[in-house]
């Protein structure tokens, strides 16, 4: 049986360019009403099985505006944890292990947070899962780092290749597996 994957990514955030913001539960921007109007147009065609839905705000809103009020909320769709860097700039950040995570982000964590393989493997279980459970069409509101998961677990893509166009605020992205 084959299943259609609609990861929908959430709108701007209300948040500086240049800061680390991951798992913090950061609000959506002031754009939020348009960007969300072009979602929610671009989802009319399709009729979900169910809807998932990362815990933070900036998903559930993007959910509701919408029309999906009462998504599934898993914690799996979280975007990736930076641990002690979550709402640090970059550029501030003196943790001697930032230079370890450029070097090798896919396996290196931040200091308290979890590496792409580390969130890779939560997607990876959260696919299993949707895998038995019989639904033909599930849209997923949730973060870059799942969409850019995605597209390496479902779409053979190379991390690096995933990271060179990350998926912009309110992508969509449909995937049949």
């Amino acid at each position: 049986m084959t299943m259609k994957i609609v990861l929908v990514r959430h709108t701007s955030v209300n948040v500086e360019k240049g800061i680390c913001y991951g798992h913090s539960d950061v609000d959506v921007a002031d754009t939020f009403s348009t960007e969300s109007a072009a979602v929610k147009e671009s989802l009319s065609r399709y009729s979900f099985d169910q809807v998932y839905c990362s815990p933070l705000s900036r998903c559930r809103k993007l959910a509701a505006a919408c029309g999906y009020s009462s998504p599934l909320i898993d914690p799996r769709l979280l975007e990736m944890n930076f641990g002690d860097w979550e709402m640090m700039r970059y550029d501030d950040i003196t943790d001697p292990r930032l230079r370890e995570w450029y070097d090798d982000y896919i396996n290196v964590a931040p200091t308290g947070g979890e590496s792409f393989m580390q969130q890779q493997a939560r997607f990876l279980e959260f696919l299993t899962d949707l895998k038995d459970s019989g639904d033909k069409c599930v849209a997923l509101f949730t973060h870059c780092g799942i969409l850019v998961q995605a597209l390496v677990t479902l779409c053979g893509m190379t991390p690096q290749e995933a990271f060179a166009n990350p998926p912009a605020y309110g992508t969509i992205m449909e995937i049949n597996i």
